[in-house]
């Protein structure tokens, strides 16, 4: 009979070797061999390298501390500081606010006839609707309230840190944690924060986008940005330039030409459709022919709140019902076409030069489609230039065309919007030292526009693919939200560390929606920020509907997520959980072609680091998002704004959402 064995013969065996791990035949998966050989069951036991158990003395609930950071105080900031103490326990939340205010975009923009473009009563919060807009189109200044009153109704303003910029954010792998440096803008003071879980909710319309002209800081008279706007500058008797022909240069023309003794020359190159009013066959149904509202009106549709419910869901299925016009050559993309083109020619009858220059050759919806009330009016005013030629370069005195005319000015408008779907102007750096910025090159990537590889523990609102052609972007904002919260809560948990959407799903969501936007208007021949400049990818719209989106955020796919647990670490991490990978280009991906041609070290985030070749026969496992519809805006008779039923509606408790009675008794999941 065999003795005992040597001490170092122990029967647990020990952690894999990179050699191990490296070996192509067999599988490991966070650190466990599970039994196969090329893919092949084996028969063997599936080895394991693990710690000894020990119970956890915790109810299966597991409110265990956690710390989340939310970077932006606008309708996504402010959701989350209404849902995650209303369905979380025990978070450490803190919102990070760069301005003096709440409302992120609201609070920035204040140009002269700013103001939601889309039927404010599709923009605003579900579960809590605002029957006193003054007009169907509500000015900024409305929409800033509303979101700073909702502020105040649930008392987020307890987590918010208003002026106080996040600078930077850093990935500390050892303690899973994020980085934070926030400066205080107040005192001037930087300070380091921590959380466990990273919110980017600064949105897509945050960072300011200057004109690509020579001399801008040359002139010397008043430069002003549609978001950077001087609200006491008197326009009365001056020259002014407007440069851009966007959805802002759109509201602010027809406000500036009203200003006494005012010039302005409208610095004008791209094509767009101006569109009649969104929401105008709703307003046709309800009797409604002016956008201002009446005592009459408030009266017949919103003093009662059967009526207003009524009403709400009108618009909000009407704007559900117009998806088709996206997908090119669909009938309802025809007779957008016709009926927009004959409405601009109408309403350019004095300059119908000016028709000729601005109708598109492209598809309606290609660019971002705008109503703009009075636009297309005020350019046939007597006080109003319309300029094509091309911008030669700014000087002191004005503005010089490439045919040699100049056009001096006293101020100089900037309405050339902002940089969509962009990193955050401050750096990001997930594993292995990889930034957000090294990341979006050449183009945004992002999973279902919420969440991108390698940066554990972060999810982005508003991120790549998150803008709608049609529909409610606040039921965007929520149903992402929705998603992310859940995210938090199983983090929370189930002990885990970390959780990094895995590269495969990253790059089979942008695989499905390139493919989804072959057929759709997106890639007609136009100049949208709905496309990558470097690729002409559509990286700004969600591939399908709001609908769309709202179901496919409803059941998260938890399994495209890799995970690391509690207790799982190493003395040296990056070497136990490591494999040899090809020769990588250098933005950090394989199969590029380029690089040096050596092998190098990767660290892999929880498993066999993803982004090598796919296993023979492997389908795209987003294929289940489908054709880009909802099947209720197939289904005749169906409710297209059925999440606005109180079945459907999530009403918080105020002031204190905590006290919400649902998760009193019985606490939230996933």
């Amino acid at each position: 009979m065999a003795g005992p064995l040597p001490v170092s013969a122990s029967t647990e065996p020990a952690y894999p070797t990179l050699e191990d791990i490296s070996n192509p035949r067999t599988a490991y998966v966070n650190g466990h061999h599970d039994g196969t050989i090329n893919g092949v069951v084996t028969g063997e036991k599936p080895t394991t390298y693990r710690h000894p158990y020990t119970p956890k003395d915790a109810p299966l609930e597991n409110f265990r501390k956690i710390k989340v950071a939310v970077i932006g105080a606008g309708y996504s900031g402010i959701y989350y500081g209404i849902r995650i103490p209303e369905r979380l326990r025990n978070v450490d939340l803190t919102i990070y606010e760069k301005n003096d205010g709440v409302g992120g975009t609201w609070w920035e923009n204040r140009y002269p006839g700013c103001a939601c473009d889309i039927p404010a009563h599709s923009y605003q919060y579900s579960f809590d609707p605002n029957p006193h807009w003054s007009s169907f189109y509500a000015p900024s200044a409305e929409i800033c309230k509303y979101l700073n009153d909702i502020a105040d109704k649930y008392n987020t303003r307890r987590f918010m840190r208003l002026r106080h910029k996040v600078t930077s954010c850093r990935w500390d792998q050892e303690k899973a944690k994020w980085i934070l440096l926030v400066e205080d803008l107040a005192t001037g003071h930087t300070f380091q924060d921590e959380s466990d879980v990273l919110i980017s909710a600064r949105g897509g319309l945050n960072e300011p986008k200057w004109p690509d002209c020579d001399g801008l800081s040359d002139f010397k008279g008043k430069i002003l940005h549609s978001a950077r706007w001087d609200q006491k500058y008197d326009f009365s008797n001056k020259r002014v330039g407007v440069i851009g022909g966007g959805s802002s240069a759109i509201q602010i023309i027809p406000n500036l030409q009203k200003a006494p003794g005012v010039h302005l020359s409208c610095f004008i190159r791209s094509k767009t459709w101006i569109s009649p009013p969104f929401g105008d066959h709703a307003m046709e149904a309800l009797g409604l022919d002016h956008k201002d509202f009446t005592p009459d009106d408030y009266s017949k549709h919103m003093s009662d709140p059967v009526q207003y419910q009524k009403f709400r869901k009108l618009i909000e299925a009407d704007g559900n019902s117009i998806h088709g016009y996206t997908h090119a050559e669909s009938e309802l993309q025809n007779t957008f076409h016709d009926v927009f083109a004959e409405g601009m020619r109408n309403r350019l009858s004095k300059k119908p030069e000016i028709a000729e220059h601005l109708l598109p050759g492209f598809a309606v919806g290609c660019r971002r489609l705008t109503p703009g009330p009075g636009y297309l009016e005020a350019l046939c005013k007597g006080n109003v230039d319309f300029i094509k030629d091309r911008i030669s370069r700014i000087n002191p005195n004005g503005i010089e065309l490439q045919s040699g005319q100049q056009i001096d000015l006293d101020v100089l408008v900037c309405a050339t919007g902002f940089h969509t779907s962009a990193p955050p102007p401050f750096p990001v750096e997930g594993l292995n030292g990889k930034t957000m910025a090294s990341r979006f090159q050449p183009d945004p990537e992002s999973y279902l526009s919420v969440t991108v590889d390698p940066f554990p523990n972060f999810f982005m609102m508003l991120g790549p693919n998150s803008a709608i052609g049609s529909g409610s972007l606040t039921m965007m904002i929520e149903s992402a939200g929705d998603y992310v919260v859940k995210a938090i809560r199983k983090i929370q948990k189930e002990d885990i560390r970390s959780m990094t959407i895995k590269a495969r799903r990253v790059r089979d969501f942008q695989e499905y929606a390139d493919e989804y936007f072959k057929k759709t208007v997106y890639v007609d021949d136009c100049s949208s920020w709905y496309r990558s400049k470097s690729s002409n990818r559509v990286t700004g719209v969600w591939p399908g509907s709001t609908m769309h989106a709202i179901e496919a955020f409803r059941s998260p796919r938890w399994e495209d997520y890799d995970y690391v647990y509690e207790g799982e670490q190493y003395e040296d991490e990056s070497s136990a959980m490591q494999e040899t990978l090809p020769a990588q280009a250098a933005d950090g991906e394989p199969g590029s072609g380029t690089g040096t041609g050596k092998k190098r070290k990767r660290l892999v985030h929880g498993s066999l680091d993803p982004r090598g070749p796919k296993k023979r026969g492997e389908v795209n496992r987003l294929k289940w998002l489908g054709n880009g519809w909802s099947q209720l805006q197939l289904d005749e008779g169906s409710d297209l704004a059925y999440y606005l039923e109180p079945d459907f509606t999530d009403v918080p408790a105020h002031p204190y959402p905590e006290k919400t009675r649902e998760y009193s008794i019985r606490p939230f999941s996933y």
